[in-house]
């Protein structure tokens, strides 16, 4: 018998659940002969809205675009500082430093997030916001951030790549501050075939200020307002990212049974399993376990046809292409130890119980 390969994320699996409305969606869009900021974009935008619990939502080209016209928008530039956790994917620090402004790093807390304890210590007379990254599908402690941007008069922008459908206090990502951003890539939950992305906002002058910038800063065609970016969500993103969001919940719940039973069955004594804040739902982008042995377990795991991933392997302030902050090692002992010790397990949409209970079993057998 040939030996089980297991990717550690895929997306074909996650087409073929739903493909016959993929392909119908495809089709109806490709035959309507509108393919720009059409009927598909903004039903995506008021559905999109309405599942998040949000206002108003603006489709962009990415998630990246998102962070750095919401960074924009809310008038922080050049010298402004944005305080952020050390841990996060390098595009939210990119979505700061792209305007100019400077990212004022902080160390993560016991479930990956910023720790909330650490921000008030570094605001300074420059500081105009904190980015949120609600890294690996769970969930910030909003209560305690909400709070200190309130009493410090500051900005607070969600980073929700990774988050789409997580709750706190049964309360969605991205609505807690004054932009949330999403990403739509492939391999997000709720994932488009190609780059997209968005920001939402109960602000309808941040909405309106968005909708302009996305199209070149214009608000009717040939009359420019302001200098903007071409960043528009397509009619075909637009439209397979409805049929997907109409599975959001069914593909959460399977997100969550699977992280359920690698929590539930993982005996590895040298491993760390990931932990639920209280009070939050956890949507799984990750399933992100911890070792000191990463590099043996990753040897031994390729050997038995298992693939994992790193999220991720070096932190932004220790990038070659941050090196003018002038960073050093050691400068974020738990931001650079996670770096060195965590590990993402195959967990996807369709992932099969086979696939997963072979996985399980050579954890446990790693000695």
């Amino acid at each position: 018998m040939d030996q089980m390969e297991i990717m550690p994320n895929r997306m074909d699996y996650g087409f073929e659940k739903y493909q016959k409305e993929f392909e119908e969606k495809a089709l109806s869009v490709l035959r309507s002969g509108w393919y720009v900021l059409g009927k598909e974009v903004a039903s995506f935008e008021e559905r999109f809205a309405a599942y998040t619990g949000a206002g108003h939502c603006v489709g962009l080209a990415s998630g990246l675009d998102a962070l750095w016209i919401a960074v924009r928008l809310l008038g922080i530039g050049p010298g402004d500082e944005v305080i952020v956790q050390g841990n996060t994917y390098i595009a939210s620090v990119m979505g700061i430093t792209i305007n100019g402004a400077v990212p004022v790093f902080t160390e993560p807390d016991e479930y990956f997030q910023i720790d909330a304890d650490k921000i008030e210590e570094k605001i300074t007379d420059r500081t105009k916001a904190v980015m949120v990254v609600h890294l690996y599908g769970q969930v910030a402690d909003m209560d305690k951030i909400t709070d200190i941007c309130r009493r410090h008069k500051l900005r607070l922008i969600e980073d929700c790549a990774q988050s789409h459908g997580a709750l706190y206090k049964g309360r969605m990502t991205g609505t807690f501050g004054d932009a949330g951003c999403f990403s739509f890539y492939p391999s997000k939950n709720l994932g488009a075939f190609g780059d997209a992305g968005a920001l939402v906002t109960n602000d309808p002058g941040l909405a309106e200020d968005a909708r302009i910038f996305r199209n070149y800063g214009s608000e009717k065609r040939y009359y420019n307002k302001v200098v903007g970016a071409n960043s528009r969500l397509d009619e075909l993103q637009a439209g397979l990212l409805n049929v997907r969001l109409a599975h959001m919940e069914e593909i959460t719940e399977e997100r969550r049974q699977l992280a359920a039973l690698y929590s539930g069955a993982l005996r590895q004594k040298d491993i760390l399993l990931p932990r639920e804040r209280p009070d939050t739902r956890s949507v799984w982008h990750q399933y992100v376990i911890r070792t000191s042995r990463r590099r043996e377990l990753m040897d031994f795991l390729r050997q038995k046809g298992v693939g994992t991933l790193i999220h991720y392997p070096i932190p932004p302030h220790l990038s070659e292409a941050y090196k003018y902050l002038g960073h050093r090692p050691g400068e974020f002992p738990v931001t650079e130890d996670y770096a060195d010790t965590v590990l993402s397990l195959p967990l996807y949409t369709g992932m099969k119980r086979e696939e997963q209970r072979h996985t399980i079993e050579c954890i446990n057998a790693f000695t």
